[in-house]
């Protein structure tokens, strides 16, 4: 019987031990999807710029010209349309009749393990 109890708490340990850095290692999975999807996201709308000679005015238009199979989903939030889109200035937009999306953030108030904010990605 004591065997058995002192076999438990070792294997408690072991646990209470793994438990946090399997969280990390998501949390970390998670961060990395969300880096490749803004890069992905960014490089297309400069493309679709570049293209058009305007910049996309939703993400939608990204998957209506074929420029994404469909509008990544945000890893933090679980979505798709979380995204926080930046528009162009009116000013120095490239079709100043139509200023459209300059840059895409994530939609989460959450810190990142590095302690900076999602959302300043």
């Amino acid at each position: 019987m004591i065997e058995l109890m002192i076999v438990m708490a070792i294997v408690a340990i072991i646990v209470s031990i793994a438990v946090p850095l399997y969280q990390k290692s998501i949390v970390r999975s998670k961060e990395s999807v969300l880096r490749n999807n803004l890069f992905t996201l960014r490089t297309v709308i400069d493309e679709y710029t570049y293209d058009k000679q305007k910049a996309p005015q939703a993400l939608q238009d990204l998957v209506t010209e074929g420029y994404l199979r469909a509008v990544p989903i945000d890893p933090i939030t679980n979505s798709d349309s979380s995204w926080r889109i930046v528009m162009e200035d009116a000013m120095s937009a490239t079709s100043q009749n139509e200023p459209g999306i300059w840059d895409v953030k994530c939609g989460s108030d959450q810190k990142s393990l590095e302690g900076t904010p999602y959302s300043e990605w």
